[in-house]
């Protein structure tokens, strides 16, 4: 491989870890016009294995912007990231596969604006699910962008991370 080659690598690792990044921030922050453009034109998201809905991602950024409503505060973590890009005898390809972990922490209400314990628990994730994101990119003229995103919830549970005293 050439300098220029391992270069071109390079930049489109970091531009696929950008859009999964900017996918985990549209969720969280409710930018749903934002999500829809993290996809390719005919770009579909599955979130069935999480209790979801699957199609087009125009249609799922709808069902989620009516779903995540009941969820005012969520901050996933999207880690442990496996890329793999296709390789077309030593040369950059234009498609990408992406194995990740997530960590979902979510809250119903936020009762509490201080910072002692009890309000620390009132603040608390009311639900926590974790599992395993599956995305396949592609390469457009507008740079990287997913054409589908899998969810394959592992557990989910209460989220009292602050047990009573």
């Amino acid at each position: 491989m050439t300098q220029r080659v391992d270069l071109a690598t390079v930049m489109d690792r970091l531009s696929v870890d950008a859009v999964i990044t900017g996918y985990a921030m549209a969720v969280d922050d409710g930018e749903w016009a934002d999500y829809r453009a993290l996809f390719t034109a005919d770009g579909r998201a599955d979130y069935r294995g999480a209790g979801g809905v699957e199609g087009p991602a125009r249609e799922v950024a709808e069902w989620l912007a009516e779903t995540m409503r009941l969820f005012p505060v969520r901050q996933h973590l999207i880690v442990n990231r496996r890329l793999d890009l296709q390789d077309l005898g030593g040369y950059p390809g234009d498609r990408a596969e992406v194995r990740a972990d997530y960590l979902n922490p979510m809250r119903l209400e936020s009762t509490a604006t201080g910072g002692n314990a009890s309000e620390a628990r009132a603040t608390a994730p009311n639900f926590v699910s974790g599992g395993r994101y599956a995305f396949t990119l592609s390469r457009t003229d507008s740079g990287w962008r997913i054409r589908t995103v899998t969810v394959h919830e592992k557990w989910r549970g209460a989220g009292d991370l602050f047990p009573p005293d």
